[in-house]
């Protein structure tokens, strides 16, 4: 059995938390960082997709999730800097697209199954 302390490492081991690429907060910095914090923040919409107050389409999820891609590549390979306010913004429409398919996959199970959406 892992340890609080151990398993919450693991599941940080997903994001660099470099500093230069993190947000402080009173001068302890983040568990992860901005990109992961703003794709954090995106997942935590997936509520407003589930009472079906927001839904998209193939089309919107993966003009949302472009911005994340050309600001990490764009960037990985030296042809720009990001900062970190663009890399919190472009995580947050990448975790908000993501819940958007979580959506759509959901909805297709539930048909498929024949499960009743309690939202409906």
């Amino acid at each position: 059995m892992l340890t609080k302390e151990e398993l919450y490492e693991s599941m940080l081991n997903v994001c660099h938390r470099r500093p230069d690429r993190s947000f402080f907060w009173k001068g302890k910095q983040f568990p992860v960082c901005a990109r992961c914090t703003g794709t954090a923040l995106g997942i935590v919409t997936l509520p407003l997709f589930a009472m079906e107050i927001v839904s998209l389409n193939f089309l919107w999820i993966f003009l949302l999730m472009l911005p994340c891609w050309a600001d990490g590549m764009t960037q990985l390979y030296g042809w720009r800097q990001s900062n970190n306010w663009l890399r919190l913004g472009t995580g947050f429409l990448l975790g908000f697209a993501q819940m958007g398919l979580v959506a759509i996959v959901g909805d297709w199970v539930i048909e498929k199954l024949g499960i009743i959406n309690l939202f409906s």
